[in-house]
């Protein structure tokens, strides 16, 4: 049998996109004369509904769109994911349509609530083995535990959460004599994931003596989540077919000729990721996505010639670069849905010509400013084409700073007013990249890494305000070492500025050299501790005893650096309340709306730390 599986870049409320993309996979499918075809979970509505799953309307549109859906599917084996309203209750699954007829409907398992997952909020698990009627439009299908016999292969499901379980449906499906598995999913992206799921898969073949078809879904669906795209047909312990992940197209499609039940005697070797290719494909697909999603013109951003903003940058342009190179340089303008203008066919070039009319980059300098940053921001704008703009902001600082002094009845100085001084910089900066921003059209990118995220080194409604924040879930260590392979690897050579300098708020005066490790520690150290500390939540004790055996330094200073970690961390969770809207791209991060939540309010590990003093 010929079997496909496609992916879909959906939106939720897009209901004549979603359908659109999905009747293009079924076509393609049929062109390509596929007998089954597996797309993936929700893509009726879209995976990131939130609490729309709570409505009822929403379940009738599904519905609805799904009927429009089937016609299509003549000829051809069809399992398309959408919610399902069942006895009151909500319900995620997985139609399976054969010749244009409803067969029936599986209903996921297992609910997600791990990390970002939230699916116990708004869908209930179905009982294993349970299998009751639906009625639509007069008549009855079966809703639940199915399998349908088709040839000589019997079809079973997992969706997406159901195979990451020990004790998961395919463990009773091969007990019904199933020997072929679908598993449509809404599975987000993390560096190093697909390798987890290639396994997954693998071994999901040789496990349950089937051929396994896994289809998920594709681009940035609703602000924070990317979803990779990845497909794969594996038996046996072979992977039959995998596609390339993260592409810039509206639906993607692979298809395989499978005889039942052959023995493959090799395996696969797992295609092994890249964790600086991956954050460059999914966070420049993901700013693609969000600019044309949100109907916005392009995006600003205050390019402090700094290792953060410059990351943001060469983002940017490596989201026109790779989008024209995939689609073609008039399919990447009219998918923007913006009226861009090139003068040439050469992907270098014209990327440079877009690039000008989607970002904007201010440098925004003020007398602790050096020289060094500002050739830095210049030179990577005038390489990527950006427009380039610089100003001084030491009038507004100085109008602001002269008030407080009047009210106050005296001069402030750096001895006795340094945090206020510094942060009246970065806040003196924000009106005005706004009004930029405003005045343009376009989203304005903050460039607040998860480092600064830990431990609030970050000016709340300076660096941190915007309409959105590519890098917010990557630390800053990563991020470092990201522009010196981004350098010798994707050609930046501007980047050779950055990748010389120390990481600097540049808010103390130059005498002073103020760099951002002297401020809060070596940032090797703070990945080591939030490792332990946020993802893996140890005490403060454990996360001592765990890095004092890897000999990072001395131990006095692991302990002083454990305490400021703990202390800035507990004070500082009201400033990730308030970050902007950020990819998840690591296995975890600190945003409290996704993955990471801490009480705003505590008494900040005191008596732990009390104990960590004591430990030798």
């Amino acid at each position: 049998m010929r079997i496909g599986t496609a992916t879909v870049n959906q939106t939720p409320l897009d209901w004549k996109g979603n359908t659109h993309n999905i009747i293009e996979a079924i076509r393609e499918a049929k062109q390509n004369n596929v007998e089954l075809l597996c797309l993936p979970e929700l893509c009726i509505t879209g995976y990131g509904c939130e609490d729309l799953f709570l409505s009822n309307w929403l379940y009738e549109r599904a519905l609805e769109e799904l009927l429009k859906i089937i016609p299509e599917c003549k000829g051809l084996l069809v399992a398309i994911g959408l919610p399902i309203k069942f006895q009151k209750q909500n319900y995620n699954c997985a139609c399976l349509i054969n010749n244009a007829e409803i067969v029936g409907f599986y209903a996921k398992q297992n609910m997600a609530l791990d990390g970002v997952h939230y699916e116990p909020r708004w869908f209930i698990p179905w009982q294993s083995g349970r299998i009751s009627q639906l009625k639509i439009n007069g008549s009855d299908y079966e809703i639940g535990d199915i399998t349908y016999d088709y040839k000589n292969w019997k079809i079973g499901f997992e969706i997406c959460e159901d195979a990451w379980r020990q004790d998961r449906p395919a463990c009773r499906l091969v007990e019904r004599g199933v020997n072929l598995i679908l598993n449509p999913s809404a599975s987000h992206f993390a560096f190093g994931k697909t390798e987890d799921r290639q396994k997954l898969i693998i071994n999901s073949s040789i496990d349950f003596k089937c051929t396994y078809v896994y289809s998920n879904l594709l681009g940035n669906e609703a602000g924070r989540m990317i979803y990779d795209g990845e497909m794969m047909i594996a038996q046996n312990g072979r992977h039959i077919q995998r596609n390339s992940l993260l592409s810039f197209k509206n639906t993607n499609f692979l298809y395989a000729d499978v005889e039942p039940d052959k023995i493959l005697h090799t395996r696969n070797d797992i295609a092994k990721s890249n964790k600086n290719e991956e954050f460059a494909q999914a966070a420049s697909l993901a700013l693609f996505d969000y600019l044309r999603k949100s109907r916005s013109k392009g995006f600003t951003l205050s390019l402090s010639g700094g290792a953060d903003s410059s990351t943001i940058a060469i983002l940017v342009s490596e989201m026109v670069r790779r989008g024209i190179q995939e689609l073609g340089l008039e399919e990447f303008k009219k998918k923007s849905g913006l009226e861009l203008q090139t003068s040439s066919k050469s992907i270098d070039t014209s990327s440079k010509e877009i690039c000008s009319q989607l970002l904007s980059c201010a440098y925004q300098g003020t007398k602790n400013s050096s020289t060094d940053t500002l050739n830095s921001a210049k030179e990577l704008a005038d390489e990527i084409g950006a427009k380039f703009y610089h100003w001084t902001i030491d009038e507004e600082v100085g109008s602001y700073t002269s008030k407080i002094e009047k009210a106050l009845g005296r001069k402030l100085s750096w001895e006795t007013d340094d945090i206020a001084l510094q942060n009246i910089q970065a806040r003196s900066r924000s009106p005005i990249i706004w009004m930029m921003a405003n005045i343009k059209n376009n989203l304005l990118l903050t460039t607040s890494n998860r480092s600064e995220g830990d431990v609030g080194y970050a000016t709340m409604d300076g660096d941190t305000s915007g309409s959105i924040s590519p890098i917010a879930a990557v630390d800053k260590y990563f991020i470092i070492h990201w522009l010196k392979w981004a350098e010798k690897e994707l050609g930046y050579s501007s980047l050779r500025h950055v990748n010389s300098l120390a990481p600097s708020a540049e808010l103390r005066p130059l005498e002073q050299t103020q760099t951002d490790e002297a401020d809060l520690m070596p940032y090797h150290i703070i990945v080591e501790i939030e490792r332990l500390a946020i993802r893996e939540h140890n005490s403060p004790i454990e996360v001592y005893t765990k890095l004092k055996a890897k000999e990072l330094e001395s131990a006095d200073l692991l302990k002083a650096h454990i305490a400021k970690f703990y202390r800035l961390w507990s004070r500082n969770q009201w400033k990730r309340e308030r970050i902007a809207p950020s990819f998840h791209l690591d296995d975890f991060n600190v945003d409290p709306r996704t993955w990471c939540r801490f009480p705003i309010l505590s008494k900040g590990f005191e008596e732990e730390l009390e104990e960590l003093n004591k430990v030798s």
